[in-house]
């Protein structure tokens, strides 16, 4: 039990981060049927500048909770400047093309991006600074980290204010019209360039925050980060249906949690080793009593892209149902 309690912690932890980045993948084809690929290097160029930014001011005396706050209040602007440049320049002039070409103009910047953040940064992994102590609390016979209690909680109120805001806001209105349809949403009055360039920016927003929350968990930050995280975010967004923002938060939770399940309890194989051609492959790792031991961690990748394939072949159009409205 204490174990299962444990996992289940560590996966709502990671699950509120793919949530997260989920949203921006989500907000985007909801509105203009697009799967923006460059999310993933968004949210790793915010946690580069954050991390460069807190790194530049360590050494000063500001509180450690104010140069935390500053490196997220400087990662989100970069972010969404990104964000409206990408909309902008690469696929605004693409949105009456096949739907081929800004997909593979998304996967294009994408690598653009990355590689930019090589040159800036360089390959060598950025360390996050610890500037708020890491204390542990006993949940039963768990612990969870002041770290952990910080994601969650800014991910729900991150999540309970996006909701608000599409929901509730006139320009929610306009965005929610601009998704059902964009001729009739123009017709009505509604600057649908500035909802869509809006909807990447609010994407971007969310994706820095993100991109911080991941280099203060992991404690680390690299350009190549953004890659694995964005293609699990967006994994989390169609598992839970695409273009819905509640199935966005419950797809990453889902897969947070199914991640944290399998690493946690599959962890050792038994009597594989009695079988000749496993023995062969898996020699380095079987032990004399038959046993082959496999780290859970290394596995957690498959875990999640297995329940996602099982999901689609059973409800292609995700947990909570696709929300895309059929183009007049």
């Amino acid at each position: 039990m204490d174990i299962l309690l444990q996992q289940l912690i560590n996966g709502l932890t990671t699950g509120s981060v793919y949530a997260i980045v989920a949203l921006g993948y989500t907000m985007v084809y909801g509105v203009i049927q697009l799967i923006n690929f460059a999310h993933g290097e968004i949210v790793m160029i915010g946690a580069m500048v954050a991390v460069s930014v807190i790194l530049a001011l360590t050494d000063t005396a500001l509180p450690p909770a104010f140069i935390l706050l500053t490196g997220v209040l400087a990662a989100m602007p970069v972010c969404m400047i990104i964000g409206l440049a990408l909309e902008r320049l690469a696929y605004r002039p693409l949105r009456k093309a096949p739907r081929l070409a800004p997909l593979i103009t998304a996967i294009g910047m994408s690598i653009i991006l990355q590689h930019v953040a090589l040159m800036i940064w360089g390959r060598d992994p950025r360390a996050f600074p610890q500037l708020i102590e890491n204390a542990s609390l006993a949940v039963g016979g768990a612990a969870i980290s002041t770290v952990q209690i910080a994601i969650i909680a800014t991910s729900c109120v991150m999540m309970a204010g996006l909701s608000w805001f599409v929901y509730r806001t006139r320009f929610g209105i306009a965005m929610r019209a601009t998704a059902e349809n964009l001729a009739i949403a123009e017709l009505m009055g509604i600057d649908t360039n500035r909802v869509i360039a809006a909807t990447f920016a609010v994407g971007a927003a969310l994706g820095a925050v993100a991109g911080v929350m991941v280099g203060a968990y992991y404690g680390v930050a690299h350009y190549t980060m953004g890659f694995i995280l964005g293609l699990k975010a967006f994994s989390a967004a169609v598992l839970g249906g695409i273009g819905n923002l509640p199935g966005a938060m419950l797809g990453g939770l889902v897969l947070g949690l199914v991640e944290a399940l399998g690493t946690g309890y599959i962890g050792e194989l038994t009597d594989l080793c009695h079988w000749p051609f496993v023995a062969e492959a898996l020699a380095e790792r079987c032990h004399a009593d038959g046993h082959v031991v496999l780290l859970g961690s290394n596995y957690q990748d498959v875990f999640a892209f297995l329940v996602l394939v099982l999901v689609l072949i059973f409800r292609p159009s995700g947990l909570l149902g696709e929300r895309v409205a059929e183009r007049a």
